[in-house]
């Protein structure tokens, strides 16, 4: 105990000895030996437990101009010691009080500098932890600056985020009561400890109504902004059951908060306003630039058309049309996204712009527009290659809805897009069948439709009445598409007849049988010949193996299969060969029906 006495005191000692060499000294005649010497012994009585007596010191009047100079010295070891002391509540205590000194006490501009330098210097799971300490003197120190103030508002920020976007995001529920990493309460904190600044912004706005001075809006923009980006565009937002107050929910709201209230919400969200953008010297940055904003933006519209935030302040004079249009670059921006977080966002967006609409109101001149036109193309993508089954079924659930709101021409105009860009035979059966049904709707309506009738249907079906690389087309890999024209067809020829031709199917019905009828059969009789000799030559060498768990190679439809015992390729043959029976069945059948229509015009005739 007494030799631990003797430290206390030698450690205290030269604290005290470098401050009485100083006390005598002018401020400007302090050197950099004085600094060393002061933050060596400063740093001794932290480490070795004697906090409160460097708390004595730091708190006594005459040494005032000496914390004032030295004091921000004292951050690194006093960080790393609160963080030591974590268990020991007076310790840590003492430290927490130091802390709250030299924020009162120090140069302002100093000590920034080593706020922001220990928060940069920080990693891993020290991150939220070194960051939710430093939020308030870093606060209290700003408030103080009187030069370069916006700049050093927005480095603070820019740090503070730069650091936190490395940690995951939590998603599930039980991951944000966790709050592992501490991300939930940086977030609040971070919000917090912008509000004084975003104040002052509103108060110079209330007094000067021409407010010129932008620098600090600008850098409460850019806070935003990054915020959006992340976490909120990666964060789960949806209301959870048991959690009463959502962080990231929370969050977003706030975020909404300070730009309404710096007046920037609506620019943002109507005219895409997007700040003063950086003079990059290469390219590459600046499309790196405008990558963020654009996912930043994307998130914005997503807050506030799904989730509401803010939509209170959102003027109602706007068509729904309009507002669909403001969203589909936002939304072309999300679905080109691969992550589940980002991808769902842009779904759930087209959805409710879409939902605000009444069904056949969008106008065809629309699908003038760019976005019009990559968006559906984008959705069909996730519908086909989206490896989340629930998000190929929204995203189908999704195309119908788009369809739906569009005039007739604009039907007729997507279909046609999308017959020419999928590349895909389920989304071009999925077409087809939609034609039909507007084709149906054509015919059993009073009113004249064009679009489906006459000389546009005509040319509409020498699309879908079609073999795309005709007798070799691979007819188990186009068989929804095959299916599907092969139901229109024999749908025209049942519901229109010879003598009313409203479709114009019997007029271009030489066309249909050289283009489709035919090569379809002579693409039949190849397939099915390749299969069974196929099937015959597998049932053959499983005779010769005396085995069917042999594993082997099998290539269907152009793809090679995964590796399989024989009896699983013959299954797969087998499979093969009933589709391509079913499609001779309808093609039996429509074939049956012209003939008997044919016949029966031939009869009426004579």
């Amino acid at each position: 105990m007494p030799e631990e006495q003797n430290q206390a005191v030698m450690a205290v000692d030269e604290l005290q000895a470098i401050i009485q060499r100083c006390q005598i000294l002018e401020e400007a005649d302090f050197k950099g030996e004085d600094f060393n010497l002061f933050l060596v012994a400063g740093q001794k009585c932290l480490e070795d437990g004697y906090a409160a007596q460097l708390l004595e010191v730091i708190q006594n009047e005459k040494n005032k101009v000496i914390i004032k100079n030295m004091g921000w010295n004292l951050i690194s070891p006093l960080v790393r010691c609160i963080f030591l002391y974590e268990r020991e509540d007076d310790k840590r205590e003492h430290c927490l009080k130091i802390l709250d000194q030299l924020a009162q006490l120090c140069n302002p501009k100093e000590l920034f500098l080593g706020l922001l330098e220990q928060i940069e210097q920080t990693s891993g799971e020290q991150v939220c932890k070194t960051v939710l300490l430093l939020l308030q003197p870093l606060q209290t120190v700003l408030l103080k600056l009187q030069n370069k103030k916006a700049y050093s508002v927005g480095l603070s920020l820019a740090v503070i985020m730069n650091q936190l976007t490395p940690l995951p995001v939590p998603y599930t529920k039980q991951q944000i009561q966790e709050d592992k990493f501490g991300l939930c309460r940086c977030c609040s904190a971070v919000v917090d400890f912008a509000k004084p600044f975003v104040t002052e912004v509103v108060k110079n706005m209330e007094k000067l109504p021409e407010y010129n001075d932008m620098e600090l809006k600008e850098e409460l923009i850019k806070f935003c902004m990054k915020s959006l980006k992340y976490p909120l565009l990666t964060a789960q937002l949806e209301q959870l059951e048991g959690v009463e107050e959502h962080p990231f929910r929370r969050f977003a709201a706030e975020i909404i908060s300070i730009l309404w209230n710096i007046r920037e919400l609506m620019p943002l969200v109507v005219l895409h306003r997007k700040g003063k953008s950086s003079h990059w010297e290469t390219q590459e940055f600046a499309d790196i630039e405008q990558k963020n904003i654009a996912d930043s933006l994307a998130c914005l519209s997503y807050l506030m058309f799904v989730h509401h935030f803010g939509i209170d302040s959102f003027p109602m004079v706007f068509s729904p049309s309009y507002l669909l249009q403001c969203n589909m670059t936002h939304i072309e921006v999300l679905l080109k996204r691969t992550e589940e977080s980002m991808l769902s966002k842009g779904l759930d967006l087209f959805e409710s712009c879409l939902l605000r609409m009444e069904d056949n109101s969008l106008l065809h001149q629309y699908l003038e527009l760019r976005d019009f036109i990559n968006v559906p193309q984008d959705l069909v993508k996730v519908m086909t290659l989206c490896p989340m089954e629930h998000m190929r079924k929204k995203s189908l659930n999704i195309l119908q809805l788009f369809i739906d709101k569009f005039d007739v021409e604009g039907k007729y105009t997507l279909f046609r897009c999308l017959l020419k860009t999928s590349n895909h035979a389920g989304v071009e059966g999925y077409i087809i069948k939609n034609i039909k049904d507007q084709i149906h709707l054509s015919l059993t309506k009073e009113c004249d439709n064009i679009w489906f009738t006459g000389h546009h249907l005509i040319s509409l079906l020498d699309l879908v009445l079609s073999l795309p690389e005709g007798a070799e087309t691979d007819l188990l890999q186009n068989s929804d598409r095959i299916m599907a024209s092969l139901n229109l067809l024999r749908y025209l020829v049942i519901k229109d007849c010879e003598s009313d031709n409203q479709t114009g199917v019997w007029t271009m019905l030489a066309k249909i049988e050289q283009n489709f009828l035919k090569p379809l059969h002579v693409g039949l009789n190849m397939s099915k010949a390749h299969y069974e000799a196929e099937i015959k030559n597998k049932k053959e060498n499983r005779r010769d193996a005396h085995s069917s768990n042999t594993i082997c190679s099998l290539t269907v439809s152009g793809e090679k299969m995964p590796a399989m015992t024989t009896e699983m390729q013959l299954q797969v043959l087998d499979s093969a060969l009933f589709t391509f029976d079913l499609i001779e069945s309808v093609l039996a059948r429509v074939e049956e029906l012209i003939e008997v229509k044919i016949k029966a015009a031939v009869d009426e005739n004579s």
